[in-house]
């Protein structure tokens, strides 16, 4: 069967295409329209899809929305009416911008793709998640958690999992919570609070909790109360989420947790308001851990299952994501790479084909490479054109070799191998790699390349087999970190020589290789070690601060003039821009290379 999964109109929107019951294709709408976290209609990436896939719309058996729009809109209303007349400002728009165009997703989907309504499916929020967390993982018996802002009324959501290798496929959601009590919800209000973009500034959330004490805990406790069945339940008097888009918390939270910090306010830890922020991060992150360890072991006892498969934005949490592992009791917690809304586009589809067509369990390829390839030309098309030095590296090895010594020398590589990564994080085919070992390289990066906010902390990179000698990894770390969806201890002796990577509370957010899934990246890590006896880079996501992670070659290259990066490397073409303050080995600057930039 040929099925196209969509998500869209809230944010991330994708499109994943599955044939026979294995993903060809998918891809998240803003790498291709360039507009960060693009919510529109995906017709970009379907496109995409449907070209990877050699298939005209017609020749699809079904497309699967991901959630199911007049549910939403019975909560949207409901909502509304129940916060009259305190929402009678914002109830008109909330309705032109529901019945404008997000209830009419059937009609929308059949106008696009000229495909008939009997073939357009939908598949509830939360078991999309469900199915992309569960479907792709490496096991046949799990418990499912899902915990996210909101779907249609659910924001968590517990269940299990069956597959019978080549048979049928059982997928049971036990139990949810539902709006506007949302962990999702709670962790968005502190973000908007602390002056970060909802959806987006999450993680730095997590960074900035890392600075801080959580005496405020007490106070998060109470606005967030555990209920007897083993649940939570927000007091509402804290939130106007509920009742209004314009603002997410109340006057009252205000006065328990003072003045909320302006968006371009400066952040710094280390002056009393920006301690009080950081001390704010850490309770709400606090409390955030505890409620989902409670519900994670209960989960455990109940099903008596080994495996727990994670879905849901909040699954983006690697700090959470740790502790759960860590105290739960479950011996593997699988993160998929995409686990927000993105990743519905292929939850969804798998949905329909194992759940409502019935087809057969196929083994999923346990990796995030479905996105575009690189054209083998483009780089050296455009640096030729305005006249970069470029090079053509003969491929394998020797291409190896040659960047683990760019890198070792203290050079910052733009790195694009491959087909990109479905999913937010970069995981060695759309990176910024540089050595780990020089707090002045961190420092570099977000001064000169990243432009972003100086207490948020870059990852590390290494192989799958290495990963315990570094890091203090809990059993299933290494898998979890797959992915890079956990954050784990650095080790104490390595900490001062892996600075770039280890955070202010000596942790890092880890992405462990494994040879058998990307073997270039591998034997990357792998050449770097036997040069500065450490096989450990620096990964970070190759874009600038509010852009979408690079796709072609091109944008490659535009990212690649705009900021401080040394050289770029697309395929097996190299260009380079010989700049002055190169980071050496021991993070001190360089002697200035003799050419200026070209540009």
């Amino acid at each position: 069967m040929k099925i196209l999964g969509i998500s869209a109109h809230y944010h991330d929107a994708a499109a994943a295409l599955l044939v026979d019951g294995l993903p060809v294709a998918a891809v998240q709408q803003e790498r291709l329209s360039r507009r960060k976290n693009d919510a529109a209609f995906p017709l970009e990436a379907i496109e995409w899809c449907l070209e990877q896939g050699q298939l005209e719309p017609e020749d699809l058996d079904a497309v699967v929305f991901y959630e199911k729009p007049m549910l939403k809109f019975e909560r949207i209303l409901t909502c509304a009416l129940r916060a009259f007349p305190k929402s009678w400002r914002s109830f008109p728009q909330a309705m032109k911008n529901s019945l404008g165009e997000k209830v009419w997703i059937k009609g929308i989907i059949s106008s696009h793709l000229g495909i008939p309504g009997g073939k357009i499916l939908f598949a509830e929020h939360h078991r999309s998640h469900a199915a992309a967390a569960f479907l792709t993982a490496p096991t046949q018996n799990a418990a499912i958690l899902t915990v996210d802002g909101v779907g249609e009324w659910a924001t968590l959501s517990i269940g299990r999992g069956h597959r019978t290798p080549g048979g049928k496929t059982d997928l049971v959601l036990l139990r949810e919570i539902r709006f506007p009590h949302s962990l999702g919800m709670l962790y968005s209000t502190f973000t908007a609070f602390l002056g970060f973009a909802v959806n987006e500034g999450e993680y730095k959330v997590m960074g900035l909790a890392s600075y801080g004490k959580p005496r405020f805990a007490d106070a998060v406790r109470k606005i967030a109360r555990r209920t007897a069945d083993g649940a939570f339940a927000l007091e509402m008097s804290y939130f106007d989420y509920h009742t209004t888009s314009k603002r997410s918390y109340s006057a009252k939270f205000i006065d328990t947790f003072g003045p909320p910090r302006l968006p371009y306010e400066p952040l710094d830890p280390g002056t009393p308001e920006g301690a009080r922020y950081a001390d704010i991060a850490a309770s709400v992150q606090l409390v955030l851990e505890e409620i989902l360890v409670d519900l994670t072991r209960e989960l455990r006892k109940s099903t008596g299952l080994s495996d727990l498969c994670l879905g849901g934005g909040v699954a983006l949490n690697g700090c959470a994501n740790a502790r759960i592992l860590r105290e739960s009791g479950f011996d593997n917690v699988f993160v998929p790479p995409a686990p927000g809304d993105a990743g519905c586009a292929l939850g969804a589809a798998l949905y329909a084909d194992r759940i409502h067509f019935g087809q057969p369990d196929r083994p999923f390829a346990d990796h995030p490479y479905w996105g575009p390839t690189l054209a083998p030309d483009e780089l050296a098309r455009v640096a030729r054109e305005d006249g970069f030095a470029q090079e053509q590296l003969p491929n394998g090895e020797a291409l190896v070799a040659r960047i683990a010594d760019e890198l070792h020398a203290g050079k910052i590589v733009g790195w694009m191998q491959g087909a990109s990564e479905f999913g937010p994080r970069a995981l060695g085919h759309r990176s910024i790699l540089c050595s780990p070992q020089g707090a002045e390289t961190r420092d570099r990066l977000n001064r000169e390349i990243k432009y972003r906010e100086e207490f948020r902390p870059f990852a590390p990179a290494v192989p799958i087999e290495a990963a315990s000698t570094y890091f203090d990894l809990p059993p299933g770390g290494a898998r979890l970190a797959r992915f890079m969806s956990g954050v784990f201890p650095v080790r104490a002796e390595w900490q001062s020589r892996l600075a770039a990577i280890t955070h202010v509370d000596g942790t890092a957010r880890l992405q462990t290789v494994d040879r058998a899934t990307e073997p270039q990246f591998y034997a990357l890590l792998e050449a770097y070690g036997r040069r500065s006896g450490i096989p450990v880079l620096l990964n970070t996501s190759f874009n600038l601060a509010g852009e979408p992670i690079v796709n072609r070659a091109v944008e490659g290259y535009s990212t690649f003039r705009r900021c401080g990066i040394d050289l770029l490397v697309a395929g097996d073409t190299l260009v380079r821009k010989e700049r002055a303050g190169a980071i050496r080995e021991d993070g001190n600057a360089a002697a200035s290379d003799a050419e200026e930039a070209a540009e």
